[in-house]
């Protein structure tokens, strides 16, 4: 009995000591999940343990014949629905309601770069006039004739030309591949070439013209004066120059805008024109004052201005007509230049070739020639033996 009864005591100890164990742990326990409770709840916001988005970003100062490979990119660029309450959307034409969808977007990655092409921006002011001109990917013979006539980079008498061609992307993609290729090896080879990844398409004239100015601000802003115009224009770049030179020697500080002044004109209506403009994209009937985009001088305090206005101001799908718009809110007026013909040469008799480099000895810009036509003519104008009989001073403008 005795053994029994000491077995039993036994029992009742390792049970005591047990219950024991168990409420110790417990309690552990207990602590344990309080402080996690209290450690998320002070007030730390709770982050998601995933890598960042990678974002590749162009060097800023990459060597004069390097190009930029396409680069991975998130746009912050949306498109805007709400357009499509607006009386008359559904029936405006494709081009037109891509337009308004995408209005508000005026920022790109840069495919093709050239940010040392003035030399940076500190020695940008040794660019005496800088060539900006507005070029398709397909237009290859264009930008190729130009290189050979009066788009070639070279010094005038000391004025030092500079060339950079703008252009977009193409919608198809297969044919967009091959274009970005045949960019790139123009680039790699000639390192003129600047291209966004929009598409290059009419309506997108004004964008390209936004990117550009943006890029002259960083990259060339001392650039005594600009050439903007299109890559089937002549240019008798001697010219030119002499006009510049005839401003004096602050003639980039003060405004000029000069071309083929065009004005008391406003939106065309018909739905059928290229220039169609429809009253879900402007209810005025009336355009400011500007200069026919196919060819136009500026001045850098005038290139400046522009910057500087189209910063706050909408896309509007006629990109002349939008830097109208932006003198106009700068307060600046754009002039006419007798020697800057957008719409061609008239001569005064059928009997007579309008192709008579004796026409254009004496002009500064005609718009618009094809590729071969551009090296004859680039030629014949520097003949001296060419003989024009009497001429007629046309560089006062109007």
């Amino acid at each position: 009995m005795a053994c029994i009864h000491l077995k039993i005591n036994r029992m009742k100890m390792r049970w005591k000591t047990l219950k024991v164990e168990v409420l110790i742990l417990f309690t552990v326990g207990l602590l344990g999940i309080l402080f996690i409770l209290q450690g998320t709840n002070d007030g730390t916001p709770e982050v998601e343990d995933k890598p960042p988005k990678k974002i590749n970003i162009a060097t800023p100062r990459a060597p004069h014949n390097s190009y930029l490979p396409a680069l991975e990119w998130v746009s912050r660029c949306k498109i805007n629905t709400s357009v499509e309450r607006i009386i008359g959307f559904s029936e405006l034409p494709e081009h037109i309601k891509d337009f308004l969808r995408y209005r508000h977007c005026k920022h790109f990655p840069q495919i093709l770069n050239s940010p040392m092409k003035c030399g940076g921006p500190a020695s940008s002011e040794e660019v005496f006039l800088l060539l900006a001109i507005k070029s398709s990917p397909g237009n290859y013979e264009r930008r190729a004739i130009l290189r050979q006539t009066w788009a070639v980079e070279q010094k005038y008498s000391g004025a030092q030309v500079k060339t950079i061609f703008l252009s977009g992307t193409v919608g198809d993609e297969k044919i967009n591949k091959r274009m970005k290729r045949l960019l790139e090896i123009e680039h790699k080879t000639h390192g003129d070439i600047l291209q966004w990844d929009f598409k290059d398409s009419f309506f997108n004239l004004t964008l390209k013209q936004f990117l550009f100015h943006q890029w002259l601000e960083e990259n060339c802003p001392g650039a005594h004066f600009i050439f903007n115009g299109d890559d089937d224009v002549f240019v008798n770049t001697f010219n030119v120059i002499t006009y510049l030179r005839g401003l004096g020697k602050n003639g980039a500080d003060p405004h000029l805008f000069v071309g083929q002044l065009i004005a008391n004109v406003g939106p065309v209506r018909e739905s059928n024109s290229k220039y169609f403009v429809p009253v879900q994209v402007t209810t005025s009937n009336s355009y400011p004052m500007y200069c026919g985009g196919g060819g136009i001088l500026m001045s850098r305090y005038t290139a400046h201005a522009i910057y500087n206005k189209s910063m706050t101001l909408d896309l509007f799908p006629i990109d002349d007509v939008y830097l109208g718009m932006c003198l106009q809110k700068a307060n600046l007026v754009p002039a006419s230049h007798m020697g800057m013909r957008t719409v061609g040469v008239r001569v005064p008799s059928a009997k007579l070739d309008s192709f008579d480099p004796c026409y254009y000895r004496e002009l500064l810009m005609v718009h618009r020639f094809v590729p071969y036509e551009m090296l004859v003519m680039w030629n014949a104008i520097q003949d001296t033996d060419l003989d024009c009989g009497q001429k007629h001073g046309i560089y006062i403008a109007m």
